[in-house]
C-alpha cells in the first residue's frame, strides 16, 4: 500500500519543480541547480583559473565540477568527493565514499599526494533532520573537517570555499578562518534560497603558517 506524501514534502517537491534555477538547468543540461551558485562566486571573485588543483568536497551530483573542470584547462586537476555515487564526467577524478571514513580520506590524500592544492571547495551539508540545532552542529562540523582538510593541503596563497549555516558556532567558525586567511567574504548567492541559513564563506590567500 503506497503511503500517503507528507504535506511538507509534498510542498517541497511542488516548490523544486516550481524552481527557476532548476528548470533553467535542465534546460542547459545541468546536474543540480547548486551550479549557479558556485557560477554567481566565480563571476564576481574568479577562484577558478587555469592549472590549478582543486577539491570538490560533497560533489554530487556533480554540478560544481561540470562548471569548474573546464575553467581550469588541461594542465589543471579536479578531484571530486562524495558520499552519494556520482555519474563520470570527463578528466573528473571521482572518489565515492564518506568524507569522515579515515579509508576515504586517506584515499583522497594519496591522490592529491605530495602537489599542493589550489582551492579547496566545499558543498557538504548533513542529512538534514529538521531539528534546527542538530542540523547546524552537523554543518559546522563538516565546515571543519573541510577546512582541516585544506590545512594540510592547501598552499599558501591558496583559497578555501565552503558552505556554511547561519547559528551556533557560524560566528567562531567565522573567527577561525580570518586568523588562517588573509580575506573572508560572505556570499549569498541569488540561488540560496531567501529563507535558507544557508551562505558561502569564501576565505583567499591562505596564511604561511
Amino acid at each position: 500500500m503506497s503511503q500517503k506524501r507528507r504535506p511538507s514534502s509534498a510542498r517541497w517537491i511542488a516548490e523544486h519543480e516550481n524552481d527557476p534555477y532548476v528548470k533553467e538547468a535542465r534546460r542547459l543540461g545541468y546536474r543540480s541547480r547548486a551550479i549557479f551558485k558556485l557560477r554567481e562566486i566565480q563571476e564576481r571573485d574568479r577562484i577558478l583559473r587555469l592549472g590549478q588543483v582543486v577539491v570538490d568536497l560533497g560533489a554530487a551530483p556533480g554540478g560544481w565540477s561540470q562548471l569548474a573542470r573546464p575553467l581550469l584547462g588541461p594542465h589543471g586537476r579536479l578531484l571530486a568527493l562524495d558520499i552519494l555515487p556520482m555519474d563520470p564526467l570527463p578528466d573528473v577524478e571521482v572518489i565515492t565514499g564518506d568524507f569522515r571514513d579515515a579509508a576515504v580520506l586517506a584515499d583522497l590524500q594519496a591522490r592529491v599526494g605530495a602537489r599542493a592544492v589550489d582551492l579547496v571547495m566545499s558543498d557538504m551539508a548533513p542529512n538534514v533532520t529538521g531539528i534546527d540545532a542538530a542540523d547546524q552542529v552537523g554543518q559546522i562540523h563538516l565546515c571543519e573537517l573541510a577546512l582541516e582538510f585544506a590545512r594540510l593541503h592547501l598552499r599558501p596563497g591558496g583559497g578555501f570555499l565552503t558552505k556554511a549555516f547561519q547559528g551556533e558556532g557560524f560566528d567562531a567558525f567565522l573567527h577561525t578562518l580570518r586568523q588562517e586567511f588573509e580575506t573572508v567574504t560572505i556570499r549569498k548567492p541569488k540561488a540560496s534560497r531567501p529563507r535558507s541559513r544557508e551562505v558561502y564563506l569564501l576565505a583567499r590567500s591562505r596564511k604561511r603558517v
